[in-house]
């Protein structure tokens, strides 16, 4: 039984503040949690009220093998806990990773300038899952990668990649460049995807806010523009929507489908 400490606990992981603090992030719902679960991320707490029955998971047994904690709430408190307006009635508490050394290897890596739509932010990442790519570089001007609108729209995706959140972005993408990376950045102006062959270059594309491009740090260190061609009357293209169509085109250009 959780305590009343532990419900106000675990219910401030609801603010970025203290997701930041602790550590640690909440997902709703049983795909979420079933995704957790088997993933490396370490789980500390499942949640879930009587509506929910926690045998119906499809890892349940890897709960005892983990030696995760299971605790039953009343639908009051679980609320506490919940940021939807129709709970599911399962939630997990899960760390996050730490941040260290990365070894990017693969031959197409994404990083994301300022995308500040939680929505948008999580539907890339799940792109990006569909696609293979398993490294994605994402900037502090971006939305928290664990806010919980961000979680959703990945729709598990987070725990299937590699996710980092580095102290200096452009510094990060300047040495993924000194490894034989090229940079290319999606804008309005720039070379016709479809046009575009990778050769046999090992490509890092970068996605950034559609309010306002590229920033200049970020042009700085670039070394193309890629463009979808505009067809239509739109003035533009959601980035989670271009990013599906860039990152289909490079994939079939770098030969990874």
């Amino acid at each position: 039984m959780l305590t009343l400490n532990e419900l106000k606990y675990y219910s401030s992981l609801q603010k970025k503040k203290f997701r930041s603090l602790e550590n640690k992030f909440i997902v709703e719902g049983k795909r979420f949690v079933d995704e957790g679960i088997k993933s490396d991320y370490k789980c500390e707490l499942i949640v879930h009220t009587s509506k929910f029955n926690i045998s119906g998971l499809s890892n349940y047994n890897l709960i005892g093998s983990k030696n995760i904690r299971v605790e039953q709430l009343k639908s009051s408190d679980f609320k506490k806990l919940s940021d939807t307006k129709s709970p599911q009635n399962i939630a997990a508490i899960f760390h996050k990773k730490k941040t260290g050394e990365n070894d990017y290897s693969d031959n197409l890596l994404v990083a994301l300038e300022d995308i500040s739509d939680p929505g948008n932010l999580g539907t890339i990442l799940r792109t990006c899952d569909w696609f293979g790519i398993s490294n994605v570089i994402i900037s502090g001007t971006s939305a928290d990668l664990y806010n919980p609108k961000v979680l959703r729209s990945s729709m598990g995706s987070i725990f299937h990649i590699n996710a980092a959140c580095p102290e200096n972005f452009y510094q990060e993408l300047i040495k993924v460049r000194s490894g034989d990376y090229k940079i290319l950045c999606a804008d309005l102006n720039g070379e016709n995807i479809y046009d575009y062959s990778t050769g046999e270059n090992k490509i890092l594309v970068v996605f950034c806010s559609e309010a306002h491009g590229p920033s200049s740090k970020l042009s700085e260190i670039i070394d193309g523009r890629i463009t979808i061609p505009k067809l239509g009357d739109a003035e533009s293209l959601n980035v989670a929507s271009a990013s599906a169509v860039i990152l289909a085109q490079l994939t079939k250009n770098s030969n990874k489908v």
